[in-house]
């Protein structure tokens, strides 16, 4: 497995694409926290697959992918708030690992690449937020995130079922 960035050209590319919205869609229909619910709205994750890879291929946005030596099987964002008053940190968005290729530490590494990418850029901090009662935050504080806020009932995951949404930060 290994861990790249797309050029903003590379954006583009169909074979990428697909790649990255079976992605999102096996990630989503296996109960992961990337947007959307189960069964996932594939019209939906595919127009939001779309306008993030758009912002890439404009130079907006940074795009980390997992690699496994035959398809894409993973992918994270830095994102741009476009002030200029914040361009020394990101958000890191859309963090997510085809569910075939989880629990060998695929998350790990690519969360370090976006580290490195962030640090490359030459950014001082990352930020991501999470959906609470999940327990992510088991995976991403021995990673150097810290809580620093939370907003109670934020995410409606059904009409009787609400979750926290938790900020955490990365100093770099």
């Amino acid at each position: 497995m290994k861990y790249l960035v797309a050029d903003p050209d590379e954006a583009l590319d169909p074979g990428l694409r697909a790649d990255l919205l079976d992605t999102w869609v096996a990630a989503t229909n296996a109960g992961g926290a990337v947007g959307y619910t189960p069964p996932a709205p594939v019209d939906l994750v595919a127009e939001n697959l779309d306008g993030a890879l758009g912002r890439v291929a404009a130079g907006l946005d940074l795009l980390g992918v997992l690699h496994n030596g035959e398809r894409y099987v993973g992918m994270g964002m830095l994102v741009s708030r476009g002030s200029a008053l914040q361009a020394h940190w990101r958000t890191v968005l859309r963090v997510m690992v085809h569910p075939e290729y989880q629990g060998n530490g695929a998350g790990r590494l690519l969360m370090e690449g976006l580290r490195g990418s962030a640090v490359d850029l030459g950014l001082e901090q990352l930020q991501l937020t999470i959906r609470g009662g999940l327990g992510l935050e088991n995976f991403y504080g021995p990673l150097g995130y810290r809580v620093v806020g939370t907003h109670p009932r934020a995410i409606r995951v059904a009409p009787d079922d609400y979750r926290d949404e938790i900020m955490l930060v990365k100093d770099l």
